[in-house]
Order: C-alpha cells, then structure tokens, then sequence
C-alpha cells in the first residue's frame, strides 16, 4: 500500500468539509465518517504522524496498530511502527516490525536502513552489513545508507569494501562532504595517514567550518610524526574559538611534549583563565617556569598554591627544585624538609637534600643522608641507585658499584639494578662484565630499550658481532623510534658495517631531534668523511668542536682531512 501520496489529498478532502454544516453532536463528533477501510486507515496514519510530532508514542503505536488492522498488508505502516518503538528501545518488537515491513514489500527502502541501524547499535554490524547493503542498492541516490554501512564495515575491519563503497558515494556525488570525511577516517583507521590527509584536505575545500576534520587531520599529522603541522591546526581552532577545551587540551599537550614551552605557556594561561583543568594546570604552568629557568615566577606560584594546601607534597617538591636550580640552596633544604617520612615524595626529597650536600661540598654528610635511610629502609632501591650516582658523581666508581653489588640479594628481579651495574662495569673499563649485565636486564626485560640500545652499541664500538650489533639496535629503534641516541647507535653499526648510505639516513634523524650533542655529530662528521663529502665532513667536525672544545681528536681528524683534501 503506497500512502504518502494521498495523504495530502486527503487533508484537503478534510478541509473541505469543515467548511460544510455542523456534524451531529455524538460521541465521535471528531471522528469523519468513512465509506472504506482504506480511508479510515489514511485518517489513522495521519493522526499517528501528528502524534510522533507532539512525541506522544504511546497514542501514535495505537493509531498505527488500529491502521495495520485495517491494512495488514501496508509495508508503510509496519516500517513506521518499527520506528517508534526503535525510538522507546523496544528493540526485539522493532525487529519483528522492520523484518515484516521487508516480508510485504522487498523493494520498500526505509525498513532496511531502519535494521541496519538497529543491528549496529546492538553490536550486530555483520547483520548490519546485510540490511544496508541493500538499502544502498534500492536508492543509491541516497546518502545516508552509505554512512551507516560504512562504519559497521569498519569496524568488521572490511577496509576494502569500505573505501570502496565511499567512492562510489563520492563519485556519485563530488560535494559529498560525509562521503569524503568517511573516507579520511577509514584511510586513517588503516594507517594509510597521506591518504587520509588528502580527504580530510578536500572535507575542509568544501566545509572549512567542519571542525571536526581539523581534529581529525591533525591527529593524523600525529600519527606521522608531523607535529608543527598538528600544532598549526589544532592552534587554528582555539584561536578561532578559546572555548574548544578539547582541541585546548591537546594543543597544549602537543606544545608540551614538543618542548615549545614559551606557546605551551602562553594557551595554559587561557586555560587557567577559564578555568580548565584547576590546579593542575596551574601546576603545569609552574613547571614550564621550570622548564624557562623562570625561577621566580616558579617561586611565587607554588609557593601561593601552597598556601591553599601546605599538605601537597609534589608541589613542595617543585618549590624546592626552584630554589635550588636559583642556587638558593638553604631555602631549598628548608622545603625538601618540610616533607615527612610517610609522604609520597619523600625519597625524592632525601635525594634533593644528598645532593644539595655535596654541592655545599659536604661529601660525608650528603653519603651519610643515604646510608642513613638505607638503614631505616634496606629494599628501597632508589635510595641504592642514588648513593650510586652520588658516589660515580665525586669520581669513586669501584664504591658506586660495590654499594649495589653488595645488596644484589634484595633486587634480583629489578632490571635497572643490573643495568645501572652494567654501565658502572663499563666506566671501569670491563666490557665483557658489562654486556653480561645488560644481557641479565633483557632476561628480565626482553624489551628494555636502554639495555638493546647499549648491548648494540658497545658490540659496535668494539667491532664485534656487528650483525647482533644491529639487530639489538633495531629492536630499540622499534620501541622508542624518536630517541636520538639510539638512532645514533644505528648510524654507528651501520657505519661500522661500511654501509654509509644507511648510516647517513640514521645519524642525520638523529641530529635533527638532538643537534647540539658533539658525539652525534662528530659520527655523522665520520659517514661523511667515509663517503668522500669531504666539504658536509669538515662542518659537521667544526660545529662538534664547538659543543665540545676539549675533544682532541675531533682536531686531528679536522687536520687529517684537510691534509687528504688538499693533496687532491
């Protein structure tokens, strides 16, 4: 039964008649007489369709049942019911309703749009997949069955047939923002993130106030490490609309975590402002003061927030830091030791007092801090690594090692313990000890990138099991692939492996992440030179000189190339 086109004649026919003489007073005065089942079923469904306005369900699901009764056979008026009581959460009801709808008439669009979204949200998107498939070849015209296929194939990981179903979306219609913006989001669910960025680019070419897809693409300038851009778009919103706390958030986490503090700065102050996050960020904002050697900016802000709360140890911490990085040391030992036992960052604070010791020069006093608490407490092992360090800092290494040699009974399970031993080894000159314990750290840690990234690089600098070498390197590139220092320990196997080109590739990554560590580039000074570029060889030499004046060798090496330059 085909309805809608005569509703509209039948409102006429209704409005013709109120303009006749009174109908007789009776019980259903305002109800129309009807010489037929199929009138009276318009009537009802028109009066349904009101009631679904004015969102009275219960009377709508009434009129449309008495209507069924009259048409039993009306696709129309299943399919209606079925969204009624999708919309009340009558989910097993609606089913029954959609798939009658289906049984009547097979070629009638909506109750298969209807399932599909039905069976999505009930997590059944293989189910989906089949009621929308058909609902886009009924009318692929329409946009809608496209959308809501595509998603439930994502999330069956059927990429393929989602991507091609939105071409067939966008090539049938070019302006189709949704079709365009699915197929960012697909390509990126796919790591295809260039992909993605062209269909994000062409959203934007049509909807630029789709803010939703600035998110989108510069989360997917994330994902490709591509993060000044990331920053540009995320800064495009907020300066057009500080109210984005979202977008906010993770632009200044972004800025953070790429270490641009002075903008980081600046958009946490908006967000103090408006007061977003609370306290915490205005405790990131006292640590980017850190971060700027803005000692008494620091000073005065956790010591106002301290204030408010004397018992927030961590920002105690904080403030001590700030003295003493001002070099106002007594008045950082006077916070450090404001901080009780049974606090949190206590040890923390005992290691800050060491340490403010030593640089005092009482050497004894600052050890005796450590062994003090090692006696209180003899499992604690930052207090072992840190007495350590201590040691290793007034240039007594064989003490840095037997203080954690001699208690290796209480941390036989703890890789840092061993890996802490492994360098101390190595100080003092015992390799092969060394690489034992680094080889202990991965029993315990197969994926502790410091140790793979040590193990790979001593192999290299003695010329040995270059292979293994690179093979340990490689497995803590993959952990932590943004380190400088590892992807200069790759640039050194390779380079030792006389495979220069890769060694290149690596090693000027590295110093595009780090460009002020004289080793890093003294290295790639060394591929260079190995490569005959001699002119790229002799700056990257000079600016290793600069960082680090005392390096001998780096002269030597300036000279010998010279001398090999100018007898060509």
């Amino acid at each position: 039964m085909h309805i809608r086109p005569l509703i509209l004649l039948f409102l006429l026919f209704l409005t013709a008649c109120a303009g006749g003489a009174p109908a007789p007073q009776n019980l259903h005065s305002d109800t129309p007489a009807f010489h037929d089942d199929h009138a009276r079923a318009l009537y009802l469904f028109s009066r349904a369709r009101i009631a679904v306005h004015e969102g009275d369900y219960p009377a709508a699901l009434t009129l449309l049942r008495e209507a069924i009764a009259l048409e039993p056979d009306s696709a129309l008026l299943h399919g209606d019911v079925a969204e009624i009581k999708l919309k009340i959460g009558q989910i097993p009801e609606a089913l029954e309703y959609i798939n009658k709808a289906i049984e009547l008439d097979p070629s009638y669009r909506p109750p298969y749009v209807l399932g599909g979204v039905l069976m999505s949200s009930a997590g059944k998107d293989r189910d989906a997949v089949n009621y929308l498939r058909t609902a886009v070849k009924l009318d692929p015209a329409k946009e809608d069955a496209y959308l809501h296929l595509v998603m439930s194939l994502t999330r069956l990981f059927e990429y393929e047939e989602a991507v091609t179903t939105l071409k067939a979306l966008v090539k049938l219609n070019p302006d189709s923002v949704l079709g365009y913006y699915y197929l960012g989001r697909t390509y990126s669910q796919m790591k295809l993130y260039r992909e993605a960025l062209g269909y994000f680019s062409k959203v934007l070419e049509l909807r630029p106030e789709f803010d939703q897809a600035v998110i989108d693409k510069a989360a997917t300038y994330e994902a490709l490490g591509e993060y000044p851009q990331a920053i540009d778009a995320y800064r495009t919103l907020v300066d057009q609309d500080e109210q984005r706390t979202a977008v906010l958030q993770r632009l200044i986490q972004l800025l953070l975590q790429q270490r641009r503090f002075p903008e980081a700065l600046a958009y946490l102050r908006i967000a103090a402002q408006s007061g977003l996050g609370g306290t915490e960020t205005i405790r990131k904002i006292g640590l980017v003061h850190l971060e700027l050697e803005q000692y008494d900016e620091a000073i005065a802000l956790f010591g106002t927030m301290l204030e408010k709360d004397p018992s927030a140890d961590n920002l105690r911490i904080y403030l001590g830091i700030a003295y003493e990085e001002k070099g106002e040391l007594d008045n950082a030992l006077t916070e450090f030791k404001k901080i009780s036992r049974n606090s949190p960052q206590f040890f923390e604070a005992v290691s800050h007092i060491a340490l403010i010791l030593k640089e005092q020069g009482n050497i004894d006093a600052a050890i005796a801090v450590f062994m003090d608490e090692i006696n209180t407490n003899n499992r604690n092992l930052e207090l072992y690594l840190n007495l350590s360090s201590l040691y290793e800092s007034i240039d007594r290494p064989q003490a840095a090692l037997d203080v954690l040699l001699e208690n290796e009974q209480y941390f036989k399970k703890e890789p840092r313990f061993y890996f802490r031993i492994g360098v101390l080894f190595d100080k003092l000159g015992k390799r092969t000890e060394s690489i034992n314990q680094m080889k202990q750290v991965l029993l315990l840690d197969p994926k502790d990138a410091q140790a793979l990234n040590y193990l790979g690089y001593s192999y290299a600098e003695m010329g040995m099991h270059l292979e293994e070498a690179l093979n340990y390197i490689k497995q803590a590139v993959a952990i932590r692939p943004q380190d400088a220092f590892i992807l200069d320990s790759l640039g050194w196997a390779y380079y030792k492996l006389k495979r220069y080109d890769e060694a290149s590739e690596a090693l000027e990554e590295a110093v595009s992440l780090v460009n002020d560590d004289p080793t890093i580039i003294e290295h790639l000074a060394d591929v260079y030179a190995a490569r005959r570029l001699t002119k790229k060889a002799l700056k990257q030499y000079q600016r290793a000189l600069e960082l680090a004046p005392e390096r001998k060798e780096i002269v030597e090496k300036i000279h010998k190339l010279k001398g090999e330059h100018s007898e060509k």
